[in-house]
């Protein structure tokens, strides 16, 4: 593990107990950094900052002026900013042959364009050598029904992470990715414990087990330290991308998992999936 003792950190995206921003957030204060949450549902926020000792500011992570305040009040709270992780997304289900520009805003709102939004000001926040970790799907490179407009977002950011590493390796601010895939958290947790779905998708992971929101934060506080490593997407799936998805028509009930706000529930704006199958 690495001393991030007198370092600040930011983590968009951690209002949800137990979930993938929550458990960063909690990895990166065990090694003794000071930790400014953002998130759109602020009372969660306070109860995890109260836990970790850092900081708990409104962000809704779609939003520019958001991002940029969210940016301003960690360097008014501890005047600098070294590590800036984003794992905020928005779950958007759905086909292509019935997509509207509401599905594709969606799609791309908070998990592209408030991934450049968060590069942009938390780099400009940055004085010294600095690490921005953004928080991708496997889904972007291993297609999964129906999640295009999703996967197309997280593709985008995915390509941002490159851009945004040869921008600011000069300035020594690191740039990469996680690639993650199944993980047992407050936005998939029901899902993956429908009778049998949990155990389809453990079938294709070598490590035979589901990711945790922990395994999650080990890789970012690696990531926070001087690696030799910038504009790289690293798989935190175990082996998961070795094989593949579970086709929907593996799973049991074929998909009745996703639907309602039991599956992939997005937590910050308060709705469900509204995929009904094939």
């Amino acid at each position: 593990m690495r001393d991030l003792t007198g370092k600040v950190a930011v983590v968009l995206g951690a209002s949800a107990e137990g979930g993938t921003g929550w458990g960063i957030a909690e990895g990166l204060a065990a090694q003794g950094a000071k930790v400014v949450v953002g998130a759109r549902s602020l009372e969660p926020l306070k109860k995890l900052a109260a836990k970790i000792g850092g900081l708990a500011v409104r962000c809704d992570a779609g939003q520019e002026a958001d991002i940029k305040a969210l940016k301003d009040r960690a360097l008014e709270a501890y005047g600098k900013l070294d590590i800036a992780v984003n794992s905020a997304a928005t779950p958007t289900l759905g086909l292509i042959a019935a997509t509207t520009a509401e599905l594709l805003q969606q799609g791309v709102q908070v998990n592209y364009f408030g991934m450049a939004y968060f590069v942009r000001y938390m780099a400009e926040a940055m004085r010294g050598p600095g690490s921005i970790v953004l928080i991708s799907s496997m889904s972007a490179t291993h297609p999964i029904f129906p999640h295009f407009a999703y996967a197309c977002g997280k593709a985008a950011t995915e390509c941002l992470v490159r851009y945004a590493a040869l921008e600011y390796g000069p300035r020594q601010i690191r740039v990469n990715g996680i690639r993650i895939a199944t993980v047992v958290s407050d936005m998939a947790r029901d899902h993956y414990a429908a009778p049998g779905v949990g155990e389809r998708f453990i079938h294709e992971v070598p490590l035979g087990r589901l990711g945790q929101p922990e395994d999650m934060a080990d890789a970012v506080v690696w990531l926070s330290g001087p690696a030799y490593i910038t504009g790289s997407m690293l798989d935190i799936s175990g082996g998961n991308q070795i094989n593949r998805f579970p086709f929907i028509e593996e799973l049991p009930g074929q998909g009745a998992s996703y639907e309602g706000s039991g599956a992939l529930y997005d937590r910050e704006h308060g709705r469900g999936t509204t995929f009904k199958g094939v």
